[in-house]
């Protein structure tokens, strides 16, 4: 029998040479076929490529729509000043006079925007990050709207905003370094399992209760003289947006990897938690900033939200689970600098304080000039000019 000539291609009919030691055998396909596992891998890396880049990149990514969401959202309050500003400079009524000319504004319409591009990032991101990574993340956008407010609108920021800033820019760093890991859980049955669970539902019933005392009992009685109150309220409604938010993310997730979550129910359950708690909060939000003074309700807010999103991420997704106690101190520590750095951002940001003027203000020869651009303050010191040196200061209490 002639020798059969090899043919590169593996398609019927066609010869492939098998060399083993001093043997040589040359086959002839007859028939392809593609292999099971080909087939299944195939399968698999078209339907589930989502969890795939989850499971390898899922807290780098969530961790980027964080940090982005906080550039876009502390952007957006500086595109939405200068349209205001150009208003104003237009001769047009001020919003705060209830004029609405700012709505022509192509400007205030490109932060209006931006704002909503970062609240959807900041949505995405606890699709793929813990809460206990996202929500303290969240006071970037604050140092970010400083900053470019100090280059874009003129507005001085003194020393203790610097340092503060710095102290937001560590403390997130810090925490980013020793962040926590989820507890997997990738399908609404799991979260629905998480939701059933007796420490979290008494955890929810307290929370609830304390809900309903604050809104109904203390609200009426002293919120209009309380900081605390408006924004306890706003602060323990977080804890079930937060929940809903980290829910439906995964249900998005499922629904891209053709999963039938909208036949779930806890889909809906989510979306009308998430529609009430965020509506709640607006409410209580607004009036504590019609009331008090905005450089005290950021702070205190961002604090009690913060704290109150941490520990609810602790007891229902178990993010510390994990965790060494290196870990643990490291994230604390990390999330107190923050604070920290807000407190000194927010509370001190009318005081002309620069390294110039530092030993003066220090040494009380000099008082440093206070430029008040809030409508409501707590607490106004009286130093006029024309009042003797020994005359006492007289302090003034506005509730």
């Amino acid at each position: 029998m002639d020798p059969l000539e090899t043919n590169s291609s593996c398609s019927n009919g066609s010869l492939i040479t098998l060399s083993c030691l001093s043997h040589r055998v040359v086959c002839q396909v007859i028939s392809s076929a593609v292999p099971a596992d080909s087939v299944q891998d195939n399968g698999t890396s078209d339907g589930s490529w989502i969890t795939r880049l989850e499971n390898n990149y899922g807290f780098y990514i969530g961790l980027g729509l964080a940090v982005f969401s906080s550039f876009l959202i502390g952007s957006s309050v500086i595109l939405k000043k200068k349209g205001l500003l150009r208003l104003v400079e237009k001769g047009g009524t001020r919003a705060g006079d209830g004029g609405h000319g700012y709505l022509k504004d192509w400007l205030w319409w490109a932060g209006l925007l931006t704002m909503g591009g970062g609240e959807a990032a900041n949505f995405a991101a606890y699709a793929f990050a813990p809460a206990t990574i996202v929500t303290p993340l969240g006071a970037l956008s604050v140092l970010i709207s400083a900053i470019l407010s100090s280059y874009l609108l003129g507005e001085r920021l003194n020393l203790l905003g610097k340092l503060g800033c710095l102290l937001s820019l560590v403390g997130s760093t810090v925490m980013v370094i020793h962040a926590p890991e989820d507890e997997e859980v990738t399908t609404l049955e799991e979260m629905t399992s998480k939701l059933k669970e007796p420490g979290f539902l008494a955890y929810a019933a307290i929370l609830l209760a304390l809900c309903f005392l604050l809104i109904f009992y203390l609200a009426p009685r002293y919120g209009q003289s309380n900081i605390l109150i408006y924004l306890a309220i706003c602060s323990v409604i977080g804890a079930f947006s937060v929940s809903s938010v980290k829910g439906l993310g995964i249900a998005i997730k499922g629904f891209f990897a053709d999963q039938p979550v909208l036949q779930h129910p806890l889909t809906w359950i989510l979306v009308i938690t998430l529609v009430a708690s965020i509506t709640t909060q607006i409410n209580y939000l607004n009036k504590s900033l019609d009331i008090f003074n905005t450089s005290l309700v950021f702070p205190i807010y961002y604090v009690l939200f913060t704290t109150i999103v941490i520990t609810t991420s602790i007891i229902l997704f178990k993010e510390w689970v994990t965790m060494t106690v290196v870990d643990i101190i490291g994230t604390v520590c990390g999330f107190l600098t923050i604070i920290l750095g807000v407190f000194l951002l927010h509370a001190f940001k009318d005081m002309d304080v620069s390294l110039w003027n530092l030993p003066q203000v220090l040494q009380n020869e000099q008082p440093a000039p206070v430029t008040r651009d809030d409508k409501n303050i707590l607490i106004e010191v009286d130093n006029s000019s024309i009042a003797p040196e020994d005359k006492p200061k007289v302090f003034v209490l506005y509730t």
